[in-house]
């Protein structure tokens, strides 16, 4: 029963606060519920329901979107393995800081993976290691080039156009701090902010405050100029399949060079898509969706993509998520 409840898709109101939480990872429980027309008690339950169990968490993300679209230096791999030899690949890969993600994919030999890198770099992990491990049959890597979209924007569409304006963050600047120590302009104030909010991004202001050391009051400050600035970014973390999206999709695409960035832009604007990337090789744009069921992927394929001057298409379902670091 534990299980059956913990793959539960989520009722109605716990999903509306998911994407509640993904406009404002940050956002109160009264904010909320005016937003959503919903109760104030009610979503303060909900809420607290929902993250004290781990189904839910809002995290710092770490990656905000490069400048223009640009990458900081990132490699998609794609890895095939001997058969029976998938588990050791996937757990050394996955115990790697440099590889954020892992997924695992239905063929049962394949893995798709994300590495760091420095742009241009002949990384030691694609050059020496694992072209020299027995169990990898092939290897492929391509660099990403442009970013259209990354999941930490991805948006559950369970909310209205107006409810969504309602729920982000927004207003005025708030009016600077004197300088000093505790000015708003302070690096180390907002280093410290940072590293206290990444495995909790909901922690109140006063909770801050005292794990930093600064006054709550300009703690307060500092959290609103940040996110008003772009440089708090919140992702939430939550298996799609709790939000009745149970399949998730690579896509391998060959664009032609005049309509690579409409593609890529609009992948991005799509409902489905949580990431899209132009990239080096002969796929020049990567994609990645979740759906829910295999109906509206072959819809996806068959309708959405037409018109995009896509000329070739390669589609993998994941069947296991083995690492997503936020």
């Amino acid at each position: 029963m534990a299980s059956e409840s913990a793959n539960s898709v989520l009722g109605p109101v716990d999903q509306r606060l998911v994407a509640a939480l993904q406009c404002d990872g940050r956002i109160t429980a009264e904010r909320a519920a005016e937003a959503l027309g919903l109760g104030a008690a009610t979503v303060r339950r909900r809420l607290h329901a929902l993250t004290a169990d781990g189904t839910v968490r809002v995290v710092v993300s770490p990656v905000a979107r490069p400048r223009n679209g640009g990458s900081a230096g990132a490699l998609f791999l794609r890895i095939r393995v001997l058969r029976g030899k998938l588990d050791p690949i996937v757990a050394a890969l996955a115990a790697r800081p440099d590889i954020p993600f892992v997924d695992v994919t239905t063929s049962g030999d394949e893995i798709f993976a994300v590495a760091r890198t420095e742009p241009g770099s002949r990384d030691r992990l694609v050059f020496r290691q694992l072209p020299s491990t027995r169990a990898v049959t092939a290897l492929e890597s391509a660099t990403i080039l442009h970013v259209f979209r990354l999941t930490s924007e991805w948006r559950h569409q369970v909310l209205t156009a107006p409810e969504r304006a309602a729920l982000a963050p927004g207003g005025p600047l708030p009016e600077a701090a004197p300088s000093g120590p505790y000015g708003v302009d302070a690096d180390p104030l907002e280093e410290a902010l940072i590293e206290a909010l990444a495995p909790d991004a909901r922690l109140t202001a006063a909770a801050l405050a005292a794990r930093t050391g600064h006054p709550e009051s300009t703690v307060r400050r500092r959290l609103a100029r940040m996110s008003a600035e772009g440089r708090l970014v919140t992702q939430v973390v939550v298996d799609p399949r709790r939000l009745g999206l149970p399949i998730e999709a690579k896509f391998l695409l060959q664009v032609a060079p005049d309509h690579l960035a409409a593609a890529g832009r609009a992948l991005a604007g799509h409902p489905s898509v949580h990431g899209a990337f132009a990239t080096s090789g002969p796929s020049n744009l990567h994609a990645a969706g979740y759906f829910a069921d295999l109906a509206a992927l072959y819809r996806f394929l068959s309708h959405d993509l037409v018109g995009l001057g896509i000329t070739h298409v390669e589609t993998a379902i994941v069947s296991h998520a083995a690492k997503r670091t936020p």
